[in-house]
């Protein structure tokens, strides 16, 4: 499970955001002019996930636990939703139990 999206080009060419998942959590690469922050979350530590919508791109807003929130800018609607929605199926409180049940 190693996908990775990119936030789109046609807003901002220089300052590409970069969101790649993997087992155990998720890699946000937020690039400034000169220079950026790398930030590695745990799927455990992430308590909420927030999309905002603009005319054309949305903004990700990720809520970890004990630390600042992270925002990622400029990816597609699609792009953002489906981040949304890998998150959320690995934060351990949304996943199901063995049965197939979600967990309370």
């Amino acid at each position: 499970m190693a996908e990775v999206f990119r936030s789109s080009m046609l807003k901002d060419p220089i300052r590409q955001d970069v969101v790649e998942f993997n087992d155990k959590g998720v890699t946000f690469r937020v690039n400034k002019l000169i220079g950026g922050t790398d930030n590695f979350v745990f799927y455990s530590d992430i308590s909420g996930v927030e999309i905002d919508n603009g005319l054309f791109f949305a903004t990700v807003r990720i809520i970890p636990r004990a630390r600042p929130e992270i925002v990622i800018r400029n990816f597609s609607k699609g792009d953002a939703r489906r981040i949304k929605e890998i998150i959320l199926q690995n934060v351990p409180h949304n996943r199901p139990d063995a049965f197939g049940n979600p967990l309370r």
